[in-house]
Order: C-alpha cells, then sequence, then structure tokens
C-alpha cells in the first residue's frame, strides 16, 4: 500500500504504517496535550496505541489463519480506520473463507476474556467504564466493540466476508460477492449517514467498504469469467518494443504515434529487460539530459507469464507487482504479447455483452477477426 512505513517484519510478514495513522497520532498528541498538559496526552496516546495492538493481533489472526491453507500475507498495514491484512490470494474454498474471516474476531474474543479474567465480571457489564480511568476495562470493552463491529454484515470486513463463505455454500462465487457487495454497500450508506451526524470517523470506514467491496465484486467476476482461458485469448498482439539502448525521444515518438502508454524494452538478443512507464519516461525527460537511454529509466524486475498461463492467475501477478503492463512469452521464451489493465476492462465488457454465453479460450479467440495479411 502506498504512502506506508515498514516498521518491523513478523513470521515472514511485514508490518506498515500508514502515514495517515502517523498524522493522526500527532494529531491527538498535540490536541491531549492543549487539553490536560503532558500526562493525559501521554496515558490517552499509549491507550491508543494498546487499541492499535489489538487491531494488530485481529490482522495477525487473519494472516496465520490463512498460512494454515497455504496462503501467505506479504504485509499488514495500519490506517486510522483499522488494519489491513494482504493476503497474496482469497481462499478458493468457502470453509476456508470462513476460518479465516472468523479468526481476526476470534482473537479480540481471546484478548478480551483474558482481560476480563483480570478485571472481572463488573468492567464487563459497566459499558461507562470506556470513560473510566482503569486502562484493562477500558481494552476489554474496546475489544468486545470490535467484535460486534467487525461482524456486522458490511462485506469487506470480516462479517461480510462470513456472509460471501456462508452464500458460497450455495450458489457460484461470483454471484455470492455479488450479494455480500450489495449488502455491504448498503451498510455503508447507513455509515455514511450515521457519520453525518455522529463520529466522522464513520464517514470514513463507509467509504472504504463501498470502494472495496464494489473492487472484490469484480475482481469475483472477473475470475468467474476467466476460468480456465488462458492469457493468449485475451492478450495484446500488435504493440511496439524499445530497445534497451533507444534514447528517449524515440519513446516519445512511439508514445504518440501508438495509444500504448507502456512499452516493453528488449536488448539486443529481443529478451525482455524491462518495461518503461509513462510515468518514468516523463520523468525521465525532466532531466533534460541527452545522454539518458531508454534502460536507464525502465522498470527492472518485471514478471512475465506465458501463453498458457490461466488469465485469473496471470491477474494476480499484475494485481501483487502493481505493474500495469506484463510481458507474455512462448514456449520459446520470445515476446508475443502483453497484457494490460484495459485487457481486464474490455474482458468484462465483452461478457457483460453476452450474458448468456460463457466466454472459453475457444469462444474468445474464435470472436477475434483474423489477422491483416
Amino acid at each position: 500500500m502506498g504512502w506506508s512505513i515498514p516498521i518491523l517484519r513478523v513470521a515472514g510478514i511485514v508490518v506498515r504504517l500508514h502515514v495517515t495513522f502517523l498524522l493522526l497520532l500527532a494529531w491527538l498528541a498535540w490536541s491531549y496535550y492543549s487539553q490536560g498538559g503532558s500526562a493525559v496526552a501521554a496515558g490517552r496516546i499509549a491507550f491508543i496505541l494498546l487499541l492499535f495492538l489489538c487491531v494488530l493481533l485481529h490482522e495477525f489472526g487473519h494472516a496465520l489463519a490463512a498460512k494454515a491453507f497455504g496462503i501467505h500475507t506479504p504485509d499488514i498495514t495500519l490506517l486510522p480506520i483499522g488494519g489491513v491484512a494482504r493476503l497474496e490470494r482469497m481462499p478458493e474454498k468457502p470453509s476456508q473463507e470462513l476460518i479465516v474471516a472468523l479468526a481476526g474476531p476470534a482473537v479480540n474474543v481471546v484478548i478480551a476474556l483474558a482481560l476480563f479474567a483480570v478485571v472481572g465480571r463488573s468492567g464487563l457489564m459497566n459499558m461507562d467504564a470506556v470513560e473510566g480511568p482503569n486502562l484493562l476495562v477500558k481494552l476489554m470493552v474496546i475489544n468486545v466493540w470490535l467484535v460486534l463491529f467487525n461482524m456486522l454484515p458490511a462485506f469487506p470486513m470480516d462479517g461480510g466476508r462470513v456472509l460471501r463463505a456462508l452464500l458460497a455454500t450455495r450458489m457460484n462465487y461470483a454471484r455470492a460477492t455479488q450479494i455480500a457487495a450489495t449488502v455491504g454497500q448498503g451498510c455503508a450508506f447507513i455509515f455514511g449517514f450515521i457519520g453525518l451526524f455522529g463520529p466522522w470517523l464513520l464517514i470514513f470506514i463507509a467509504l472504504f467498504i463501498y470502494i472495496g467491496a464494489s473492487q472484490e465484486a469484480a475482481v469475483a467476476q472477473m475470475r468467474a469469467v476467466s476460468t480456465g482461458m488462458p492469457v493468449s485469448s485475451a492478450m495484446v498482439r500488435e504493440f511496439r518494443t524499445l530497445a534497451v539502448g533507444a534514447n528517449l525521444y524515440e519513446a516519445v515518438d512511439a508514445l504518440l504515434a501508438t495509444s500504448q502508454h507502456d512499452f516493453p524494452v528488449v536488448d539486443e538478443n529481443g529478451i525482455v529487460a524491462g518495461v518503461l512507464l509513462r510515468n518514468d519516461l516523463i520523468a525521465g525527460l525532466r532531466k533534460d539530459d541527452p545522454t539518458i537511454v531508454v534502460g536507464d529509466v525502465m522498470r527492472r524486475g518485471i514478471p512475465t507469464v506465458t501463453t498458457g498461463t490461466p488469465f485469473d492467475e496471470a491477474f494476480r501477478v499484475m494485481q501483487e507487482t502493481g505493474c500495469p503492463a506484463v510481458p507474455v512469452l512462448d514456449r520459446m521464451q520470445r515476446l508475443v504479447g502483453l497484457l494490460t489493465p484495459e485487457n481486464v476492462s474490455e474482458l468484462m465488457m465483452v461478457h457483460s455483452a453476452l450474458p448468456r454465453r460463457r466466454l472459453s479460450a475457444a469462444g474468445l479467440a474464435a470472436s477475434r477477426p483474423p489477422p491483416l495479411p
């Protein structure tokens, strides 16, 4: 996630702090200091840090449950509205997603029970204790509320993922996601409306839920459409390449003469050496150095896929690496195509135009016009 700072690595998972989280802490520290001095500010900031420690443990619950099913979690990012564990892929079976979704709230349940064992029954029953002096009581009550809030069916929150997993046991994954996303967007409107008159943080949570639900619904639909389809059926076949030693003005000519935004860069043997992105080209031009060549500003270490790679697998690679143009190679490792976000959008548009036909590799290939002589 952009604008985030790595702070530590635990069990192969990088923990990151988003810049907005740090800004929130700074603003709260100044606000508390203005209200009651350094002692009050230190106490309240300590409570907020302990609260986000509980949020972090919640996310590690998801990550460790996913690891049991062979799913790695590259990083966990702490935001002002909570935490996000970025799984390399979603569980394939509804039962697995159910376990992964419940693992996070289960951590908060364990924390709340452990704190209850320390503070006693009176602390749990007295909800006014959130404003009281007992730090452990505060944390216990907050963890109870975290469980209740996260289990709301507001997809893509934990409760929404539980809803999708249960629906997926009775219908296909894409349909279950669409229903869960619709419910989540409805919850987002409710949160946003309440936030207009109450806690303003609900407005940001509503935006997060609405955007997240829309994106996950689109990804699920794409997976349903592209199941069993190889990359060769939807890749860009006509494109321009650039040589590693080409000057930037050759790249400018290619940019203006074509509809491409990004260009594969090949060496003297025709092997893919990287990809030149439009933004990197513009940044290179601003240096006003005639000695700079394409190889100096291109992105190296770009992932590649083969023509036989499943489309959904290639799309996952594109998402994980953030590369807007993934080169496609044939069996001889020759560059034969490109996979771009536009490919994904076009595939979805074609599918929506043919609602009663299932797009298959053969069907999509047959729909292509014959190549020009």
